[in-house]
């Protein structure tokens, strides 16, 4: 066997690998969707910022639901696209909708935490559903979480839905991101037996948990400056010894999380860096070296295609021309297979370097700014108030 050929060989496994660890997930079909005789009050809570094109969907989606017992909070954070008054309109006549103007946001609160903290105020549920205005719920989504956690003896469960992808650039980059976080988390069933809380994350998209659980750790308080607060309330809950799940839901949850590749890079470059370090155990020399090395993983996937055309140009030996083709091909038909599951065309799979190099590329611009976050017209800076240091093991 020639020596490109062997070196081929990490690229064949690591697609096997992630097949092997993307298998066992649980899905929320597998619950009821049959409320308990005993059917818990539901204080359901949505954040809005700046939402005009999705509340209608989501608050209609919402108000389909099938659980009996519901309140449902909006709070409306200094929209100025009218995401108040859409609001307002779906509430007219609706008992169990109210609409909340957030205060004016305190120093050292992320605007999301803040609205979200505003509305428990209000709520005299025993069970809080936190959920994004760009999500669609299908009618059965609460019941069969509820049953979910009760079923799982969880304090939280989180749902990954599907994720709705509208344009060319979506399509290129987001099946990325998931990948990602499939190679270091792994299924669901392994990111619910974890005891780990650096091995716990959640979807803020959508999670049901407990009154009493939410108060143990602080609520929103205790994670107002970080900017991915789904993930730190899982963290914590579990550093904390309580049970925190994540199921599969593709049919029950669906999300359009930015439309086009300015959005993308927006959203993503927010979260990437600055939650993805509270991921690994770090001191200072790792913190320091996280910055340098964090864009590099994209790489993986670009450096086939990029090197082979490089070798074809003349400039490279051919055996890296042939190394290149074969990793790319085989690279290519694992991510056609990820296109056809996130409902896009089989040929996106091809493109799959160019989805990297603009990971590669955001990953860069993510490390570069660190703590600092820009979104939605605010600047914030995310620090870990708690800390997520293991109590129980680890997994």
């Amino acid at each position: 066997m020639p020596p490109w050929a062997i070196a081929v060989l990490p690229w064949i496994v690591m697609p096997i690998g992630l097949v092997w660890r993307a298998r066992g997930s649980k899905d929320l079909a597998d619950y009821s969707a049959d409320p308990a005789a005993d059917a818990a009050l539901v204080s359901i809570i949505v954040p809005a910022r700046n939402e005009a094109r999705n509340i209608e969907r989501c608050l209609m989606s919402i108000l389909t639901t099938t659980w009996p017992r519901m309140e449902l909070f909006v709070v409306d954070d200094h929209s100025d696209d009218g995401t108040g008054e859409i609001a307002r309109r779906m509430a007219a006549g609706d008992s169990r909708v109210t609409i909340i103007d957030a205060p004016p946001l305190p120093d050292g609160w992320f605007g999301k935490q803040w609205a979200c903290h505003t509305a428990v105020q209000r709520a005299k549920g025993t069970v809080f559903v936190f959920t994004d205005a760009d999500t669609m719920h299908a009618p059965e989504l609460i019941a069969r979480t509820i049953t979910a956690m009760r079923t799982r003896g969880a304090d939280m469960v989180s749902v990954m839905g599907t994720q709705e992808l509208g344009t060319f650039w979506e399509r290129v980059v987001m099946p990325q991101v998931f990948v990602l976080l499939l190679t270091r988390f792994g299924n669901s069933e392994r990111m619910s037996r974890s005891t780990n809380p650096y091995n716990k994350i959640a979807n803020g998209q959508f999670f049901v948990l407990g009154r009493a659980a939410y108060e143990t750790i602080g609520g929103h308080e205790a994670v107002r400056s970080h900017v991915a607060e789904d993930m730190r309330i899982a963290q914590e809950l579990c550093r904390t010894g309580h049970e925190v799940h994540i199921v599969q839901g593709l049919d029950y949850l669906s999300t359009r999380m930015y439309a086009g590749l300015g959005e993308l890079i927006r959203g993503w470059g927010k979260n990437v860096y600055a939650a993805g370090r509270d991921t690994i155990k770090l001191g200072p020399v790792g913190k320091t070296l996280l910055r340098l090395v964090f864009p590099i993983p994209p790489l993986w996937y670009v450096a086939p295609a990029l090197l082979a055309l490089i070798s074809l140009a003349g400039f490279l030996p051919i055996a890296v021309l042939w190394w290149g083709a074969a990793a790319y091909g085989v690279t290519t038909l694992f991510w056609m297979a990820i296109a056809v599951q996130a409902k896009t065309p089989f040929w996106y799979g091809f493109l799959h370097p160019l989805g990297a190099f603009m990971m590669f590329v955001l990953f860069v611009r993510a490390a570069w700014r660190g703590d600092h976050v820009e979104w939605k017209g605010r600047e914030y800076r995310s620090v870990s108030p708690v800390s997520v240091s293991p109590v129980t093991g680890s997994q």
